[in-house]
């Protein structure tokens, strides 16, 4: 297949490895730095293949280019109007989180995806992890019996010098807060395995240690599902002096797991009412990580992959996607009215919160 990459930010390294080991071909690279495209390739040992064509306009690029898949890694705040793009040229899209920055964006990407026929893969890699798979073998298995609760704890720290980095982090227009940018992945995580219908959220988020940016560095809520089970957030970058973890807890009538690690990647507790004479995963499933971004990108890259093959849904498509979305967001709303938010969110934008913590 031939793929390209829009953005060459932080994160876009994984893109291309991810590319590399399922084989695409990279036609080519796209971002409005130069100097972000060779690095990025440099990283990834490909620097001196001269057949990648460089490119600081990504509409030229489509234009000029047969492309069957495009993954895109820019600023948050670009991400639906190129996944629109894309989708509008029939080209394949694996798209970062969030995969846009308001309801009416994250519907019309599922709506338009459909009607054209696009696949649309909300890059939300952790799915892809052992760990995860292993528990929703189990929930799909019927092992926890009866849910009862979970929580989402995404307890990191992010300085200063992280967000100098780029000019658009921490704003409402291109990034959101903890929540939005680091906390999303967990948030998707407990959405989804706790069964995917929610009927309301209520949240509180601050801006405690980061007064330089817009958006919050807490945000905590309580989650109530259509099947009556309960569940907690938590997510913070103001984590002293480094990054503590990322866990995840669900509790049955009949079986209790903890994942932790640095990207929920390992099996802390494994309890299970049918299980008592078997060997304990606890003590078998630890995933070695290089850093937060685990290691799921390279097994959703070859999901996509698959699916565009096969004609299928891509594993994490682009209602996952908007489902994360639509918990931030809820959240958002929550900290704005006071109130309780009621699922689905009709239509609601970061740029709603502007100004909100103005001291």
């Amino acid at each position: 297949m031939r793929y390209a990459l829009i953005g060459c930010g932080n994160i876009s390294k994984n893109h291309i490895a991810s590319a590399l080991e399922n084989h695409l071909q990279i036609v080519a690279v796209c971002d409005i730095l130069p100097e972000q495209m060779e690095a990025v390739l440099e990283k990834n040992g490909i620097s001196d293949d001269n057949s990648i064509k460089r490119y600081t306009d990504y509409k030229k690029m489509i234009e000029e280019n047969d492309l069957d898949l495009i993954s895109i890694a820019t600023s948050s705040g670009a991400h639906a109007e190129i996944v629109l793009y894309c989708i509008d040229h029939g080209i394949h899209v694996i798209v970062e989180k969030p995969m846009a920055m308001n309801m009416k964006d994250a519907d019309e990407i599922v709506r338009r995806s459909e009607e054209k026929g696009v696949k649309v893969s909300a890059c939300h890699q952790n799915r892809f992890n052992l760990a995860i798979q292993k528990v929703k073998g189990a929930l799909d298995a019927g092992k926890f019996g009866m849910m009862s609760h979970g929580s989402i704890n995404v307890r990191w720290n992010r300085n200063k010098a992280y967000y100098k980095q780029a000019a658009w982090r921490g704003t409402w227009a291109e990034d959101g807060g903890a929540l939005m940018n680091q906390c999303i992945h967990g948030i998707d995580l407990l959405r989804w395995l706790m069964g995917g219908d929610v009927e309301e959220v209520f949240g509180a988020t601050r801006q405690r240690f980061h007064d330089y940016l817009e958006a919050e560095d807490i945000g905590v809520a309580v989650v109530k599902f259509k099947n009556g089970a309960v569940a907690t957030i938590e997510g913070t970058t103001n984590i002293y002096p480094r990054n503590l973890e990322e866990t995840l807890c669900l509790f049955g009538s009949k079986g209790t797991v903890k994942v932790g690690g640095m990207s929920a990647n390992d099996i802390v507790t494994w309890d299970f009412e049918d299980e008592k004479d078997e060997a304990n995963p606890a003590e078998m499933l630890h995933e070695a990580t290089v850093n937060v971004y685990g290691n799921g990108h390279a097994r959703l890259f070859a999901d996509v992959i698959d699916a565009i093959q096969n004609d299928r849904k891509p594993y994490v498509d682009a209602v996952a996607g908007r489902n994360a979305l639509e918990m931030v967001l809820a959240i958002y709303k929550s900290q704005l009215t006071g109130q309780a938010v009621k699922l689905p969110l009709d239509d609601f934008s970061t740029l709603d919160m502007v100004n909100i913590f103005d001291k």
